[in-house]
């Protein structure tokens, strides 16, 4: 990884860039994870989105947004929200969102964003990367798996608090 936070990546011919997102890059990662959104039928007010997204890109110490773009054009991006956990003993990264755009699927780009999520994970002094997999997404659980990552023998709940 250069010092710049980038990743360069060339894979069958394409150019592919990885870095940790600035303030210009709002728009492009509010679109992408709108989309992600809307591809798992999560209810979201947009409002809310871009005030989570303000969040992070606003404080640093929150997590990290990575935004993966070919020939310029944004593809793909991640988010990961740094917490501390006492399971990890200390600082972890929650990959809270993956994404590619559907006709860039298949490329190499989800094991490209992977990669530099667990490389900005251990820069930012994580012990270890979290997440969670759809059931009905096996193509995304495959993806875990080859890069390492083990299935928890848990089920995550949740509650609203609004």
């Amino acid at each position: 990884m250069e010092p710049s936070g980038r990743v360069g990546c060339s894979r069958n011919g394409r150019d592919v860039t990885i870095a940790r997102s600035r303030d210009g890059d709002r728009e492009a990662i509010i679109a992408l994870l709108r989309r992600q959104l809307d591809e798992h039928a999560i209810e979201l007010a947009h409002a809310l989105l871009e005030a989570a997204v303000d969040g992070v890109l606003s404080e640093p110490t929150r997590g990290f947004v990575l935004l993966a773009r070919q020939r310029g054009e944004p593809i793909g991006v991640a988010y990961v929200s740094l917490v501390w956990t006492l399971e990890h003993g200390g600082r972890s990264a929650w990959l809270e969102e993956i994404y590619v755009i559907p006709e860039r699927r298949g490329s190499g780009t989800g094991g490209d964003l992977l990669s530099a999520v667990l490389d900005h994970a251990r820069t930012e002094g994580c012990a270890a990367v979290d997440l969670e997999v759809d059931a009905d997404h096996a193509r995304a659980a495959h993806l875990y798996e080859r890069a390492g990552f083990r299935q928890h023998r848990r089920t995550r709940w949740v509650r609203r608090l609004d």
